[in-house]
């Protein structure tokens, strides 16, 4: 039998290999961060603080905003370190940590989205039972189904990733910790890796795309049937948000899992997989507050209550 090297830990790639661009690359990213982390925790205490933002709609975008700031978190601090140290190295177990949270959260945020859809469905479809349908029982019930199924899929891939050995190259083109990535370096065979995301992904996945969705139909039907144009341009506007999220996310995640990561389109994956793992948590509250005037006024009743209190103490 021929000896082989078993690999115990991984090298990430940057972005660059020339110091001056990981310099400005650093200050960029560390900018993205610094403000996804901001808008985001801002967003949870304003639906946290605010009573007039304990509705379904604002419930679900405050997880939106954890799941964010959480898959966001899983690979941004590892990437900003590895732009200013000169070791890049990351051991197996790490490396497979990474893997779980972010495919924890990742797929929580798959969910999420058409727990939000059919949220939308709800508004839009039937208002006038909005409140008995969209009660806080099932609010809490349709989130705790977001994050067992997140976990549970996040688990499954770990685990199946265990039987993997690594004893050949231990360059992982990326600046995180992937399923693909293992697969490529692997020197095992990987059938049954691909055949669980074949059956797990692909089921939990079309599921999770048919929700988010099909719900859709039937809003523009109903969005159609309405008379007035300024009934039609409010229930529209509820759902443009959402629905700009819906395609930023899927898309992102299609060009990262589903595109081949071959020599020619490598640039293209590294691309997509930083707008996939760090500008879409900070798209996301930022489309989601631009033009919310709900937020705006939350905001603006925070400040007043937090300025009183100031004025108190002084």
């Amino acid at each position: 039998m021929r000896n082989t090297t078993v690999v115990t830990e991984f090298l990430l790639t940057a972005l660059s290999d020339k110091q001056w661009t990981l310099s400005t690359f650093f200050i960029v990213f560390l900018l993205i961060y610094m403000n996804t982390l901001l808008i985001n925790v801002l967003i949870i205490i304003l639906v946290i603080a605010d009573p007039q933002l304990h509705t379904p709609m604002y419930f679900f975008l405050g997880n939106l905003a954890f799941l964010d700031t959480s898959y966001s978190s899983v690979t941004a601090p590892r990437m900003l370190s590895d732009f200013i140290t000169k070791s890049k190295a990351i051991s197996i177990h790490a490396c497979l940590t990474q893997i779980f949270f972010f495919l924890h959260f990742a797929s929580a945020e798959l969910f999420l989205l058409a727990a939000m859809s059919y949220d939308r469905y709800v508004a839009i479809c039937h208002p006038l039972h909005y409140i008995q349908i969209m009660s806080w029982k099932v609010c809490g019930q349709l989130s705790s189904v977001v994050w067992i199924l997140g976990f549970l899929y996040s688990l499954v891939h770990t685990l199946c990733l265990l039987r993997l050995r690594f004893c050949g190259s231990n360059v992982i083109h990326n600046y995180y910790c992937d399923l693909p990535h293992l697969f490529q370096i692997s020197c095992t065979d990987t059938f049954i890796n691909f055949l669980v995301i074949f059956i797990v992904g692909g089921c939990l996945g079309l599921v999770a795309f048919a929700v988010t969705f099909f719900p859709y139909i039937r809003i523009f039907i109903t969005i159609l049937r309405i008379r007035t144009k300024d009934g039609k341009l409010k229930a529209f506007s509820t759902c443009t948000s959402h629905l700009t999220v819906v395609f930023s996310f899927y898309a992102s995640l299609i060009f990262c899992y589903l595109v081949p990561t071959t020599s020619s389109l490598f640039y293209v994956n590294i691309l997509m997989s930083v707008v996939y793992s760090v500008i879409n948590p900070l798209l996301n509250p930022l489309i989601y507050s631009v033009r919310n005037k709900d937020l705006k006024a939350a905001l603006s009743r925070v400040l007043h209550h937090v300025s009183k209190a100031v004025s108190r103490e002084v």
